[in-house]
């Protein structure tokens, strides 16, 4: 069962929750609209389903709801931002408002974070490069629940890529996905709904392929994008890894297994060797390489051919990325956001804890 709000109720709902938590009026503001474009864009496993898991890790202190967001390092290119355990939901918007400031001088910048928290979907950092004709870059690593190619320990996080592209009279091409076959969201997902996940997502303890949707509870793992190695899931695990590396290597955050995990209550891990968890940020001036005109108008008919593409048989189009997220968009901001039973539950025992009613 489902039951439907509308973005102002929840955007209004979220924000208290948040200057509860004691985040400034901006801040929450800040990440109330990052947390709620996941859920208007239909990606319902990142948006207010999460609330509370912030809320835990603010109860456990892990999260400073008044941070000090700052440079740390810098090149007139690139930039080290630390995020002093802020919400990744303000760090990551901060990071790429440094990124766009770079590119706007010198054609691109490149910005890696350390010491920060979930930052909701890569998309939405990434998007905010569009309104400059620029091309935006975002990834993160997270808790590792992913096992490497012929491994059965968790050592990865779903570390999802996410690129947006300025078109012309089109609309934008943006590509956000996890570097794992199914996102962890998506199981909570058929947690939730008590149902089992499809072969290929998930394996048990001893590396052997499951549908129990509940398989990471008892020691399983993630598989990487490709699922097996006979489907190509050492590309998937070379992509968790690069995304790993930009984000936490080169910035100083945690990376691999000793990433902290997102729910309060699993333990940290031990001999932690950096700060929080990583980031990576990037934009890029379209008119750094050629006009952004003749750019958006290529872009344009790039995204047109690849629409007149014959669609397979059993299909009535070819998507382009971007499309299912942006038609969610504008059926949901009119119609409003569609919640599961449960999921409205958790946000009413959350509001709770602040004598917020949902």
């Amino acid at each position: 069962m489902e039951i439907t709000f509308s973005y102002l109720h929840l955007f209004e709902f979220t924000r208290n929750v948040f200057l509860a938590m004691g985040c400034s009026e901006t801040d929450a503001e800040t990440a109330t609209k990052t947390l709620l474009s996941a859920d208007v864009r239909g990606i319902d496993s990142h948006g207010v389903a999460r609330l509370s898991g912030y809320v835990r890790l603010w109860q456990a202190g892990r999260i400073n709801p008044k941070p000090h967001i700052h440079i740390v390092h810098e090149t007139p290119s690139t930039a080290v931002v630390d995020g002093d355990r802020g919400l990744g939901l303000v760090v990551a918007p901060f990071a790429m408002h440094v990124a766009i400031g770079k590119a706007k001088n010198v054609g691109s910048g490149w910005v890696s974070v350390q010491n920060s928290n979930h930052f909701g979907i890569a998309g939405y950092h990434a998007m905010m490069a569009l309104q400059h004709d620029m091309i935006g870059m975002a990834m993160t690593n997270a808790s590792a629940l992913v096992a490497p190619t012929y491994s059965v320990e968790r050592m990865l996080g779903t570390n999802p890529i996410a690129v947006a592209v300025p078109a012309g009279n089109e609309h934008p091409f943006v590509a956000d996905m996890a570097t794992t076959t199914a996102a962890n969201g998506k199981l909570e997902i058929l947690q939730r709904k008590h149902e089992e996940a499809p072969v290929g997502w998930i394996q048990d303890e001893q590396g052997l392929a499951t549908t129990d949707a509940h398989a990471l509870k008892n020691k399983g793992a993630l598989l990487p994008l490709g699922s097996d190695r006979e489907h190509g899931s050492h590309k998937g695990y070379a992509l968790g890894s690069i995304v790993d590396i930009f984000s936490a290597v080169l910035s100083g955050a945690n990376y691999g297994p000793w990433v902290p995990p997102f729910p309060a209550y699993v333990p940290m891990p031990e001999n932690q060797p950096g700060k929080g968890l990583g980031h990576f940020l990037g934009a890029m001036r379209i008119d750094a390489f050629r006009k952004a005109e003749d750019f958006k108008k290529d872009m344009d008919q790039w995204i047109r051919r690849f629409r007149e593409a014959k669609p397979a048989e059993g299909y009535e189009r070819v998507l382009i990325p971007g499309d299912p997220e942006r038609e969610y968009e504008a059926i949901r901001m009119k119609e409003g956001i569609p919640l599961l039973e449960s999921v409205a539950e958790d946000l009413q025992r959350t509001g709770q804890i602040f004598n917020l009613n949902l």
